[in-house]
């Protein structure tokens, strides 16, 4: 420590304190904790509180919290911490502890609220929760009676513990029928590392890594990024160096010991370039790369005239990748190729200590940004940092995810408005593509959920969004579940009131460093009340005793639900949702959590016991456990005599195989686990690529983006807008009811070099219009050095905004709005007023002293789906002009007629199933909620 020196000198000669400098409550206190009422200072007067352990819900990293439940008032005080959590260990971002202004947010939602008027007209009524589930229950079953399954959807963005909670819901009722916000979000790097090692994400050991290499803000807004921030600074406190390659100068790049600000889609060059330093250079692990790339396959695919040796392949890599010189990558990214070769040294000096991670950045941008997760993927597969202490792991070796009970066979049902066919490789559901498959008559939707989403703000091509949902004949049902309005809320049918982070049941499990944990969400006013003694039924029944309205949780709103479309069984539905406990009754929300806690967590009964306690109440104490430490290297894992008892190795791939299905895999004669793939290993050449109709992206490689510099001229005004950067102190649309984070962030302005800015005649502050293909916005100008010259950057968190004076949106964070249809598909929307102080029950709504709301850009974004992967390509090319005088700040007109168009345009990229065998999608490849083999299938011609 004394080689960080502090402001103050004298510092160095205080001790530290036991403990270091973070303080917590002691377990054995967490029953009632006594802190002194800072209102009453400077009198000491005690207060008592119950401290409940729960999770965060304003972004995915799952942190622990501890609610301060005052046991007088029974409400929470504050949100701290929780440091039985091994993912945060008790430290969380701003986002945690204003969790507390969500809870006691005065325009929250608090009763269902059922449409009255035409949609988006504003007007509402409350109903009850019995009208609400009753209405919602006939429709579905009449929906699965009538054979129309795939007319029930459930779209979530941030989810909870779908896969082992609502995952049991829509198979219980035999459907295809969940969708999700993840390609608009990380399908791009999910589908780059899962073609090298079948699993989807990555999970970097930051805390003992030699070498960090970060294409992301990571420190301060990328994925996980409290519990990474925290072992990044481990890291880098024990000698770690960190490159960050990113286009603007983020807080992150600027605490880096390498920075390069790349043009956006060229990320994949750089990488191949430093690849390409590591093979010429020998600084490469040739062992690990013999035993556990898939090169003979390669070989024999590909150059079956060459020598099949180990020897041979290396030539072949050296020859084909020594086309990715530095200068090459230079003059595609504009980084120093100097620079480029250093820290290709620095990566090769790592070796296996080499921690990289990219999320949304490039790969989330442009066409063909998944190969900049598989050309970062490929460095560490060089330097052997694979699942390595320091190294980079396969995400879900860092997570834990318990079998609940009684979970139902997966459906034989296939949705191709969510799964289309021109998309067979696409990771996830192309959900947002789903207003234009709408409109093309692909479908309709009897009843469609939607869950902590609001994609008429978050999506790309919102205006569609708002003529689709608007739609009965395309929408005949959308039930909002939300504890507050949104934009889409706005023109639901029905709003119904979930809980916020500290008012539901969750399990979470997320992979922040190498180990295995769970984290334990839970209603923590239903708890305290019920440490006194009182007993609930459902947990909006203690929500309601503590003063919270009628505010559900999921968990109990599907339990009913279920119980509600099968009322007597007979569909074979309800049985998934009796208890386990007492036969033939109604699943209780304790006996769920009890059955997995006692049955389907190693290590949590012994722990429990060791204190006198059921798992149940082990995990309501400490809110998680650490499942396993220090989780390396699993795919060097041997398989067991009983695992190898009657199967066969083939004699030309080595996979180990039981009953026609890869197990494992043998490498120099030993039987191991390896990777989900079909060659069980690392996957430099996809053969599924080539199969499915992409041969020329089989190998890792450089997709020119649709924002290559070569589409972008400068002359006519255009440049590239960069709309994907995150601020730390606010998540997607959760956190527009935090009042201390708006007061900290409110404005989206447009960075901009200042060369730019001087080419326009603009300064700081000016109106600019941002022109994109379908649209534009007006937005301010920010000019700075930080940002490469012929790129513009916009963040999409702020430009909230709403239709009605008095609700429909959070008046912290929204602008009033005019908007508009001016002729058949063309919309306009002009800002009113901004944020304004308002009177309600919190006295701070009347001290609001910020007006800007932002500007909501991703409205005039059209969708512009990669072929492969199905991510949305968020960049875009626009043209930047001086606003004129009849334009205003926050401005936005679209023509969806347009959108429509582009949508076609980027359709036509496409390559359309079947593959192999009639296949609608490789069957090898992750599906989420994954149906029966038999759906993968195309129905026989």
């Amino acid at each position: 420590m004394k080689d960080h020196l502090p402001l103050n000198l004298q510092a160095l000669d205080l001790d530290e304190p036991a403990g270091g400098l973070s303080s917590y409550p002691p377990f054995d206190r967490w029953d009632d904790w006594t802190e002194y009422d800072p209102a009453r200072w400077p009198e000491k007067v005690e207060k008592h509180y119950s401290l409940i352990p729960t999770i965060c819900f304003n972004c995915e990293a799952a942190c622990g919290l501890l609610a301060y439940v005052d046991k007088d008032k029974m409400r929470v005080q504050k949100f701290e911490g929780n440091p039985a959590h091994p993912g945060s260990r008790g430290r969380n971002c701003a986002k945690g502890p204003a969790t507390i202004n969500q809870v006691n947010d005065p325009e929250r939602i608090l009763y269902p609220l059922r449409r009255t008027g035409k949609r988006g007209e504003g007007k509402w009524e409350r109903v009850t929760w019995d009208e609400v589930l009753d209405d919602l229950a006939s429709r579905i079953r009449l929906a699965l009676q009538e054979g129309r399954k795939n007319e029930i959807m459930y779209h979530v963005g941030r989810p909870g513990h779908e896969l082992i909670y609502n995952q049991r819901v829509l198979h219980a009722w035999g459907i295809d029928g969940h969708n999700s916000h993840t390609n608009v979000c990380s399908a791009g790097a999910r589908t780059g590392y899962a073609f090298w090692h079948g699993f989807d994400r990555p999970s970097p050991d930051h805390s003992k890594a030699r070498f960090i290499l970060l294409l992301s803000s990571h420190l301060e807004a990328g994925h996980y990024f409290n519990p990474h921030a925290q072992r990044i600074i481990d890291g880098k406190m024990d000698g770690a160096k960190v490159c960050v390659i990113d286009t603007r100068l983020s807080n992150t790049a600027s605490k880096a010991d390498y920075w390069l600000s790349t043009w956006p889609g060229s990320e994949s060059a750089v990488l191949l370039a430093m690849a390409n330093v590591l093979l010429q250079e020998n600084l490469f692990d040739r062992e690990f790369v013999r035993r556990w790339v898939n090169w003979e396959e390669y070989l024999r695919e590909e150059h079956p005239a060459k020598p099949q040796t180990f020897e041979t392949f290396l030539e072949v890599l050296k020859q084909t990748y020594g086309q990715y010189t530095p200068e090459f990558a230079a003059q595609e990214s504009g980084a120093d190729p100097r620079m480029i070769v250093e820290v290709a040294r620095e990566v090769g000096r790592a070796g296996s200590a080499l921690s990289t991670h990219v999320w949304r950045n490039a790969a989330a941008g442009n066409l063909g940004g998944w190969q900049v997760a598989r050309a970062l993927e490929f460095l560490a597969v060089l330097v052997a940092a694979v699942g390595t202490p320091g190294g980079t792991a396969p995400s879900a070796w860092n997570k834990y995810i318990p079998t609940p009970p009684m979970m139902p066979p997966p459906p034989n049902a296939w949705n191709e408005l969510m799964w289309a066919r021109e998309y067979p490789l696409a990771f996830f559901e192309m959900s947002f593509l789903l207003p234009h498959f709408l409109k093309e008559g692909r479908g309709k939707l009897a009843v469609y959920f939607s869950r902590v989403y609001n994609p008429v703000w978050t999506n790309p091509d919102g205006l569609s969004w708002i003529e689709a949902l608007t739609d009965e004949s395309k929408v005949g049902r959308h039930a909002c579940l939300t504890p507050t309005w949104s934009e889409t809320a706005w023109f639901a049918d029905y709003v119904l009131p979930m809980g916020h982070a500290s008012e539901r049941h969750d399990l979470m499990s997320q992979e922040t460093h190498a180990a295995r944990w769970i984290g334990f969400r839970q209603p923590v006013l239903r708890l305290a009340l019920e440490r006194q003694g009182k007993k609930f039924n459902f947990t909006y029944e203690a929500h309601r005793e503590a003063g919270l309205g009628e505010v559900w949780e999921e968990d109990e709103f599907w339990i009913e639900l279920s119980w509600r479309v099968d009322p007597d069984g007979s569909m074979g539905i309800r049985r998934y949702f009796e208890s386990p406990f007492r036969p033939g009754e109604k699943l209780r929300i304790d006996e769920y959590y009890r059955w997995i806690f006692e049955n389907s967590v190693p290590g949590l009964p012994q722990a429990a016991a060791s204190e006198g306690l059921t798992p149940l109440d082990y995990m309501r104490k400490y809110g998680a456990f650490l499942v396993e430490n220090d989780v390396y290297e699993l795919h060097r894992k041997a398989l067991k005599p009983e695992e190898l008892r009657g199967c066969a190795v083939d004699p030309v791939t080595h996979v180990v195989k039981r009953n026609g299905a890869p197990i494992g895999v043998e490498i120099d004669g030993s039987a191991v686990a390896g990777f989900p793939t079909p060659s069980r290993k690392l996957e430099f050449y996809s053969k599924t690529l080539k199969d499915w109709h992409w041969p020329e992206h089989s190998i890792p490689g450089y997709i020119k983006s649709h924002v290559h510099r070569d589409n972008i001229d400068p002359a006519k005004g255009e440049m590239l807008l960069l709309p994907t950067f995150r601020l730390p102190t606010l998540i997607h649309t959760r956190s527009g009811n935090a009042k201390w984070l708006y007061e900290i962030s409110h404005k989206n302005p447009v960075w901009m070099h200042r060369e730019d800015a001087e080419r326009l005649g603009v300064v700081t502050g000016d109106l600019v219009r941002v022109q994109t293909s379908i649209g534009y916005f007006v937005d301010r100008v920010w000019a700075t050095e930080g940002m490469r010259p012929g790129v513009i950057a916009c963040s999409h968190h702020l430009g909230r905004w709403r239709l009605k004076e008095d609700f429909g949106g959070e008046r912290w964070s929204t602008a009033l709005v005019d908007l508009k249809q001016v002729e058949p598909g063309k919309w306009m929307m002009r800002q009113i007023h901004g944020i304004q102080p308002f009177e309600s029950d919190d006295p701070d709504s009347s001290r609001i002293h910020w007006e800007d709301a932002g500007v909501h850009q991703n409205l005039t974004f059209p969708v512009q789906p990669d072929p492969i992967s199905g991510q949305h390509c968020w960049h875009q090319k626009v043209r930047v002009t001086k606003a004129s005088g009849e334009d205003r700040y926050a401005d936005v007109f679209v023509d969806t007629n347009q959108a429509h168009e582009e949508y076609r345009r980027w359709l036509q990229m496409s390559r359309t199933a079947p593959g192999p065998g009639n296949l609608r999608r490789p069957l090898w490849m992750i599906r989420v909620y994954r149906p029966t083999p038999e759906s993968f299938y195309l129905p026989a011609k």
